[in-house]
């Protein structure tokens, strides 16, 4: 049994929207509230289970957009309003970052923390608690910035990859973060041997993240600590609303990580799939034997394979001559679409707006 540490704490960033999952995820009920794998929980709930394996409960802060506040709270009961940090407008990942590490520190001056995304699948979770736990050891004796990077098994032009120093230690010192490749780039990182992907999945002492941001973002620490008084207070609401909206917007690996020098990597020992399309979705699932992977559907198919198919609530899905497919069934929308197109689902969603509302986005 891992030990159970009161100064160990996590964010949990469950404000996205998931668009490339539409029809099923929407801005008003996004991915992260959903059961993709059709496994019984939501991808928070999971997220937030696998979590409590190492870090307390109520330690355990989730980050999200003010209208998802009802969802966070019924998906995951054990959590206090307190633990909801509501932003009130959408700012990228260095502000509320910055905003929830203030709030901790407050709590907790000795506090270490992974920053996790909300959204991720990852089947070993014993693999997930062992890296985590090293990454929380060395932050506990080290003033660095710790990433976990996942080991790439293709040239992938859609992650952003960290680029390490080749050493014997399991921690290597990372030498810089790269943006998504093209795809000739990407093969070259993988034939180096030194390139991780970037899950977006950090661990550091409340008062390392603290001070670089001090160091490398003045004005967006200024901003946030004029509020330091207040914050963990009745009054706290007031002053997020007031000024929240000034902060830039801006990543935390723009704001912190590339300008940083003491960042290390550990490079995870974990399957890891950031379930950010249909398509990675489809990677994940069992398949038949003709390679169609189904959720929630009852079907019968002919001539059809490699298919991505879900419907709600076991409706009979029948298919005949379709291959490579994705078929999504929700209530007011029918989603068939070639499954090799996927990236361009944002730009289908946004048309279907423009021309029939924003109530099907």
């Amino acid at each position: 049994m891992t030990k159970m540490n009161k100064n160990y704490y996590a964010i949990l960033m469950a404000g996205g929207v998931g668009s490339r999952f539409w029809p099923v995820s929407t801005s008003s009920f996004p991915k992260q509230f959903h059961d993709m794998l059709g496994t019984g929980e939501t991808l928070i709930q999971k997220t937030f289970s696998r979590l409590s394996k190492l870090i307390p409960k109520e330690n355990i802060y989730i980050l999200t957009n003010e209208k998802y506040n009802d969802l966070v709270l019924q998906q995951l009961p054990e959590v206090t309003q307190k633990q909801v940090v509501l932003e009130p407008a959408m700012r990228n990942t260095a502000p509320c970052i910055l905003y929830t590490s203030l709030k901790i520190q407050k709590e907790n001056p000795n506090a270490v923390m992974v920053v996790a995304p909300s959204d991720h699948w990852i089947e070993d979770e014993t693999a997930f608690i062992n890296n985590l736990q090293a990454s929380f050891d060395k932050c506990e004796k080290e003033d660095v910035l710790m990433t976990l990077g996942i080991q790439p098994t293709f040239a992938n032009t859609g992650y952003g990859y960290i680029n390490f120093e080749k050493s014997e230690h399991a921690i290597k010192k990372v030498h810089q973060f790269t943006e998504k490749p093209d795809y000739e780039t990407a093969k070259q990182f993988l034939a180096s041997g030194n390139y991780l992907w970037n899950a977006g999945i950090f661990i550091w002492s409340v008062n390392t993240i603290i001070t670089a941001f001090q160091n490398f973002q003045p004005k967006l620490y200024e901003l946030f600590d004029e509020g330091f008084s207040v914050y963990n207070t009745d009054f706290e609401d007031d002053f997020i609303r007031d000024n929240y909206g000034r902060a830039e917007n801006i990543s935390i690996d723009y704001a912190i990580m590339e300008h940083a020098s003491h960042v290390y990597v550990l490079p995870a020992t974990f399957d890891w799939n950031d379930l950010g399309t249909w398509g990675s979705l489809y990677d994940k699932l069992d398949k038949s034997t003709n390679g169609n992977a189904v959720v929630n559907a009852q079907t019968i198919l002919e001539d059809a394979s490699g298919n991505m198919i879900r419907t709600t609530d076991k409706k009979v899905v029948v298919i005949d001559g379709l291959n490579d497919y994705i078929v999504v069934d929700k209530e007011d929308v029918l989603l068939i679409y070639p499954k090799k197109k996927e990236q361009d689902i944002k730009k289908v969603l946004q048309k279907v707006k423009d021309n029939f509302g924003e109530k099907y986005g």
